[in-house]
């Protein structure tokens, strides 16, 4: 994943000041643009010179041709020119050696250099100035509400003991009601973006080094994937393979090397695979319940697009998002990602952030990021033939962003839908569960992680005898901070967000720190409610449909923004 050379060089129409800024906006080393234009010049130069070399190598052999030819095979002149072709093979060698290792350290550099960040991304290294772009639904919690780990407990969806037995840490088995839940939510997910005109792809869950170099940046290795050596039965050679993140990884890789037109774009596929993370940047953080683990389901959105169309296509893949995210009755809100948190990649990125009123705080479900052409570039996935006419090839544009994240979409459903004695089913979720539209508690609260579980495998059995599943009282207190009074917490991110979810415009403080990007018209900033349901009945739209061509209109508008 690279930038294009030539954007380096300014006596070609490059731009390297553009690439300067970009670097500043991500708080990035700016000086590896001048290392890179100096090393590429280096290189320039020494690949004409090795030209020049060869041509007159070319010409000196062919004098020496005509010399012997002649019979003076012998003479001075024919000993001095042959020694001349001897000693510039040697220069040859040498240089075209110190040109490919060049390249390999222009390519290193190249690779540590961002994606360039469009003008409408927010300038800052803190995440609380993420921007604010819209939002949906009341975000509320109130005494007694549950977290996910407990109710997933409390409806025997899950087992962390015996997962962190077989697997290790933050190792897990589904069961039972859980399994049902998880099953229903990538059926529905499939079908909902199968019914808007996406290509459904079931990916490959590891792929060969070479590939995964191309569309991977270097931290992901070492903080992110898992490596996998095969030995081969014939030589006994080993080769190296990496079990993917997401689905984005081989899908990015599908058409790599291949000639796209325009024509046939947008293409859209919706990936469908299991993601495996070592969570290496991530210790401590979520080691309770099923929100950040090793190993969990996704749905994905990939759009390889032209480059004109880019930034449309973006603004409908976040779309897409909503709408499913709405017909599960979720609160949430879009942020617009700071420039400093930009993955090397993105030009620009969404995060769609449920509100998880046991925790009283958002947290991040959808990621959806326009990577342009840096993605294409190294895997070579054209737009287009190159006319005569043109001075560059063209590449597709690559965007990607999450639908469901299977563990996170239980977990936040369970957080929004529970009730006294159980958890409803969101409607659109039903028939994919045999009609089941409640799943009630049959254990009691667990206990705080701290403090052991006295759960007794009889347990289950016994609280559905004596219809006591949601008869908590007597429980372990909850953690701290979980337990609010209505809209106490709202507009408290998981990631450290504190935008305002009211219209008070005054506390706002220089920068983007607390900015709201400007409201739809007639939009009413969702309120907090006294003492109200944690879950959004009053705000929730009717179910989206997945068989509709397009995504639901809501009564929501976003705003236009500058592109």
């Amino acid at each position: 994943m690279v930038l294009d050379i030539k954007l380096f060089r300014a006596e070609q129409g490059g731009d390297p000041e553009l690439i300067r800024e970009s670097q500043r906006r991500r708080h990035k080393p700016v000086e590896i643009v001048d290392e890179i234009i100096a090393l590429d010049e280096k290189w320039r130069k020494d690949t004409f010179q090795l030209d020049q070399l060869r041509k007159e190598q070319r010409l000196v052999s062919k004098q020496v041709g005509e010399i012997n030819s002649k019979g003076g095979k012998d003479t001075p002149e024919a000993q001095a020119l042959s020694k001349r072709a001897r000693d510039m093979k040697d220069e040859i060698a040498a240089l075209a050696v110190a040109i490919e290792q060049s390249r390999v350290t222009i390519d290193k550099k190249l690779a540590l250099v961002g994606n360039i960040v469009h003008e409408s991304v927010p300038v800052s290294n803190n995440e609380d100035d993420n921007a604010l772009y819209h939002e949906f639904g009341t975000f509320t919690t109130k005494e007694g509400t549950k977290n996910h780990r407990e109710l997933l407990h409390m409806i025997d969806g899950f087992d962390p003991v015996r997962g962190h037995k077989v697997a290790g840490h933050r190792g897990y088995f589904l069961k039972g009601v859980g399994v049902r839940l998880s099953q229903a939510i990538i059926s529905y997910a499939s079908e909902y973006l199968n019914g808007l005109g996406y290509t459904l792809l079931q990916t490959p869950l590891f792929m060969n080094k070479e590939v995964m170099a191309q569309t991977a940046q270097l931290e992901q290795f070492d903080e992110e994937l898992y490596k996998v050596t095969a030995t081969s039965h014939g030589d006994g050679a080993s080769k190296e393979y990496y079990l993917i993140a997401t689905s984005e990884q081989p899908i990015s890789a599908y058409h790599a090397e291949e000639w796209i037109q325009p024509k046939e774009l947008p293409l859209r596929y919706g990936g469908i695979s299991s993601c495996f993370r070592k969570e290496a940047g991530a210790a401590g953080k979520d080691t309770w319940g099923i929100f950040r683990v090793h190993q969990f389901d996704k749905v994905e959105q990939f759009v390889l697009t032209t480059p004109e169309t880019s930034w449309q296509e973006h603004e409908k893949m976040l779309e897409v998002s909503e709408n499913f995210w709405k017909s599960l009755e979720i609160p949430y809100r879009v942020v617009t990602i700071v420039s400093a948190e930009l993955n090397n990649a993105a030009s620009k990125k969404y995060d769609l952030e449920g509100w998880f009123p046991g925790f009283g705080e958002f947290r991040e479900l959808v990621s959806c990021s326009n990577c342009t052409d840096y993605q294409a570039r190294s895997l070579e996935v054209r737009c287009g033939t190159k006319a005569k006419e043109d001075k560059e090839k063209k590449y597709v544009h690559m965007l990607n962003s999450t639908l469901c994240a299977l563990t996170r979409t239980i977990c936040v459903i369970l957080e929004n839908h529970q009730t006294e004695t159980g958890v409803n089913v969101p409607e659109v979720l039903r028939k994919y569960m045999g009609g089941l539209e409640f799943m009630p508690f049959v254990l009691p609260c667990p206990p705080p992680p701290d403090q052991p579980n006295t759960v007794k495998p009889g347990d289950v059995k016994k609280a559905a005898e004596k219809g006591k599943g949601g008869d908590n009282k007597g429980q372990a207190a909850k953690k701290e901070g979980a337990k609010k009074e209505g809209g106490e917490n709202k507009g408290q991110g998981g990631k450290g967000n504190k935008q305002q979810n009211n219209n008070n415009n005054n506390n706002q403080k220089g920068g983007n720190k607390g900015k709201q990007q400007p409201a739809a018209e007639n939009k009413e900033a969702a309120k907090p409610a006294e003492a109200a349901a944690t879950t959004p009945a009053a705000t929730t739209p009717a179910a989206a449909t997945p068989a509709a061509a397009t995504p639901a209109a809501t009564t929501e508008e976003k705003p236009e923004e500058k592109k």
